[in-house]
């Protein structure tokens, strides 16, 4: 089974070589496979935003090796790194994000849209087999601000399958919904885990939820907690 996600000795500290340098990482070591689907936990002030915004791509360790599908992320310039993440990666936040003056369509559309620059009929195509598949076909057309939180959370999955990405980070995606939305968003993510061996990492609070997963690693006082593997 190949590699996904690599993780060796990261390390991350603010206000570098000043009195007020702080280190709120302090040697993460992790691996995920394709298939995987981790929940990734820790109480406030932990330092797992921190280190899923490293993982995204969205902020660069102060030491230590990232490598994605093999790929090691630190040898990358700042275009290569934005390219990687964009195919690689897809995003799914507590808050949807969707732009409300865009169609559900258009809203699928945007990563590709980002990589390629302009629509055409392919784009088209994946967005609607996309939203086929969460379920929301009938409402490609509608407004964002014209659908239910749950539906709005899954135009968002749909979104972040756009360009086929090996690893998708979803934080917190179910912090906003009621109970059974919550319910229906995570079936929905373990069912595309299953079927097209999407690898998951999934931030929570919800304990429930956490022990659906295949893993669960703690983040503490930025330190894994407990074993990863």
């Amino acid at each position: 089974m190949a590699e996904v996600l690599r993780l060796e000795g990261i390390r991350k500290s603010y206000n570098v070589g000043t009195p007020a340098e702080t280190e709120v990482l302090h040697g993460i070591d992790l691996a995920l496979d394709e298939r995987d689907f981790l929940a990734l936990m820790g109480p406030s002030g932990s330092g797992k935003s921190t280190l899923l915004n490293i993982i995204g791509l969205l902020d660069r360790p102060t030491a230590g090796r990232l490598l994605i599908n093999g790929e090691d992320t630190g040898q990358l310039g700042d275009g290569a790194l934005t390219q990687l993440r964009g195919r690689a990666i897809g995003f799914v936040f507590q808050y949807h994000y969707l732009i409300s003056a865009f169609t559900a369509r258009e809203n699928v559309m945007m990563p590709m849209l980002v990589d390629r620059g302009r629509p055409d009929a392919a784009m088209e195509r994946r967005a609607d087999d996309l939203l086929e598949r969460v379920g929301l076909a009938r409402w490609r057309n509608n407004s964002a601000t014209n659908m239910s939180g749950g539906q709005q959370q899954r135009v968002a999955i749909a979104r972040a399958l756009a360009m086929n990405p090996d690893l998708v980070l979803a934080d917190e995606p179910t912090g906003n919904l009621d109970t059974k939305s919550a319910d229906d968003v995570f079936e929905l993510m373990r069912e595309i885990n299953r079927e097209r061996g999407t690898t998951f990492l999934l931030v929570t609070h919800n304990d429930d939820l956490a022990a659906r997963c295949d893993r669960i690693v703690r983040v503490v006082d930025g330190w894994i907690a407990e074993p990863s593997d």
